[in-house]
């Protein structure tokens, strides 16, 4: 993506966090802070960024141990509540008072964690392919991929250089025919050189940092406090979104105050490409 600005700024524990501004600095409308998906730096809002700078400023960020921010000084940060805390830290640098969230799938639960912490300053959120959490739980529709976690990080931790040497060496162009294969991206309407880009920069990713965050993701549940969010919500659901099934964005729009639900027929959970 193109920014006006970027630069980082220091995380509460010292970690450098990356970010970029672009767009409308006259407009009198609130921010948009654009959130991205576990293990993304960007891709999924290669074509809605454009637009929102338009008529906004936009604010995108890259979490730690993502893209160019630093690693985390342990796996244990990689939290939601962490995430939302980092994200306030930019907040405060950027002296925005109050903002809209964008979140793509992981990026939801960012969001709304960072609205329960800071209700007064969220403006409203866009919510993509996302639900309230425990999204190892829900992947495919069972929660087999919350099982096999713990398995993974044992492996991880007793062979890591073994693991990071395989992980960084799959092909962009072999990773894209198993996704198609498996129903995970719609080739339809995805192109190749878009998840190229997504798979570049996972490929780079400490895996052990990825699998950390994955379980987090699947730890952290917004359910308890939806009711106490306030703010306007536009929450989108794909129809054939496999890694959060379209009926869990429609139960997150239920439980909310103000939502609006939106449905795209024959999206994949890469919809906002």
């Amino acid at each position: 993506m193109k920014y006006d600005r970027q630069g980082f700024v220091e995380a509460k524990d010292g970690t450098r966090l990356f970010f970029g501004v672009a767009g409308n600095t006259a407009s009198e409308r609130a921010p948009v802070v654009l959130c991205d998906g576990i293990g993304c730096d960007g891709f999924v809002w290669r074509y809605l960024h454009p637009h929102l700078a338009d008529e906004r400023l936009v604010v995108h960020w890259h979490y730690r141990g993502h893209g160019r921010s630093g690693a985390p000084p342990s796996s244990r940060t990689m939290t939601i509540e962490t995430l939302a805390e980092d994200l306030q830290v930019l907040i405060e640098h950027l002296g925005l008072e109050r903002a809209v969230l964008a979140g793509h799938s992981m990026g939801t639960l960012v969001a709304l964690e960072w609205e329960r912490q800071h209700r007064t300053q969220c403006e409203g959120a866009l919510l993509l392919c996302g639900s309230a959490g425990r999204i190892t739980h829900t992947f495919r529709g069972t929660d087999a991929l919350s099982e096999l976690l713990p398995g993974l990080l044992g492996v991880v931790a007793r062979h890591s250089g073994m693991v990071r040497a395989v992980w960084g060496r799959v092909p962009p162009s072999f990773a894209y025919r198993l996704a198609k294969l498996s129903g995970e991206i719609d080739p339809a309407t995805l192109r190749s050189d878009d998840f190229s880009r997504y798979w570049e920069h996972v490929s780079h990713m400490d895996p052990d940092v990825f699998l950390h965050m994955l379980r987090a993701a699947g730890d952290y549940n917004a359910a308890e406090h939806l009711d106490e969010l306030s703010a306007p919500k536009l929450v989108v659901a794909a129809e054939n979104d496999t890694f959060t099934p379209p009926e869990h964005a429609t139960a997150l729009a239920a439980a909310l105050p103000d939502a609006e639900l939106f449905h795209i027929r024959g999206g994949s959970h890469a919809a906002p490409v």
